[in-house]
């Protein structure tokens, strides 16, 4: 279990009654909790058993679940968490379709939970569904895996690089200050990536070295902040001129539009990935 609360709270700059705790799940998930008061969130439980002891261990009861997609490694814990814990509250968007009851979200709408209220987006393309959850008291975006620290989800389910490049620039749009809860650690493998697409970029250089030293002594590499993002992430940087420049190398054409350009460099890091030579340690 990692506090990100106890790693980020100056950086965050929360409310001494808000809390915001990562909890590792999984090989490689973040469970991210919301506390305030009374109020307990619990975003996209992948498995039950960390919550639950995380929660007895705090002495709290979850007021509620929220999910950005329907993927097992974001739903796979709510059965034991219903099962602990009666009538518990599941929201999710609207056309989700799970085997559970939700409530509803609606996209550009709010969601208030006692004392905390969360903004929905739509961050469809990883899942034609997917949505984020805005907490502007904390300037946080509960991302999925819409946007990783560095790099962004794949398409499954039928989401679309239409989808994803119109969510790719509603993350850019938010306040360079926003902290990017993402659902996973990725961030080695993606930068890794990034540096391949701009190998003359210092931003991300700095960024990789600083990521390697966190991950030897076993720190967490998320939220980051969506500066640093803008900076480095190559789904975010496809109109800079040194990344459309590799990409239309890569492609072997000269793209025209920021789909294009997406789905060129989408389809590169799938290329690499399959290979295993981003997950190589340092």
């Amino acid at each position: 279990m990692l506090d990100y609360h106890a790693q980020m709270t100056k950086k965050n700059e929360l409310t001494e009654a808000m809390q915001i705790t990562g909890i590792l799940a999984l090989e490689d998930n973040y469970i991210w909790i919301i506390t305030q008061g009374n109020t307990t969130l619990i975003i996209d439980p992948s498995e039950g058993s960390p919550i639950i002891n995380w929660l007895e261990k705090a002495r709290r009861l979850p007021s509620a679940v929220l999910i950005t997609h329907n993927h097992h490694d974001h739903i796979g814990g709510i059965a034991a968490l219903q099962q602990h814990y009666d009538n518990l509250l599941v929201y999710a968007h609207q056309k989700t379709k799970l085997a559970f009851t939700t409530l509803p979200l609606v996209i550009d709408t709010h969601v208030k939970i006692n004392d905390i209220e969360l903004q929905i987006l739509d961050l469809s393309g990883h899942t034609p569904d997917q949505i984020g959850y805005y907490l502007p008291q904390a300037k946080a975006l509960f991302c999925g895996d819409a946007l990783f620290a560095g790099g962004c989800g794949r398409l499954f389910n039928g989401g679309t690089a239409a989808q994803m490049t119109a969510t790719l620039a509603r993350i850019a749009n938010l306040t360079a200050d926003t902290h990017m809860y993402c659902a996973h650690e990725y961030t080695l493998a993606n930068l890794r990536f990034a540096q391949i697409c701009e190998p003359n970029n210092h931003a991300i250089h700095e960024r990789l070295q600083k990521t390697i030293v966190s991950r030897q002594q076993g720190l967490a590499t998320v939220p980051s902040l969506l500066c640093d993002e803008l900076a480095t992430n190559p789904f975010l940087r496809t109109e800079t001129p040194a990344l459309h420049q590799a990409i239309d190398a890569i492609a072997g054409f000269q793209t025209t539009y920021t789909i294009e350009r997406f789905t060129q460099l989408r389809a590169w890091k799938d290329r690499l990935d399959a290979t295993g030579i981003l997950e190589i340690a340092a």
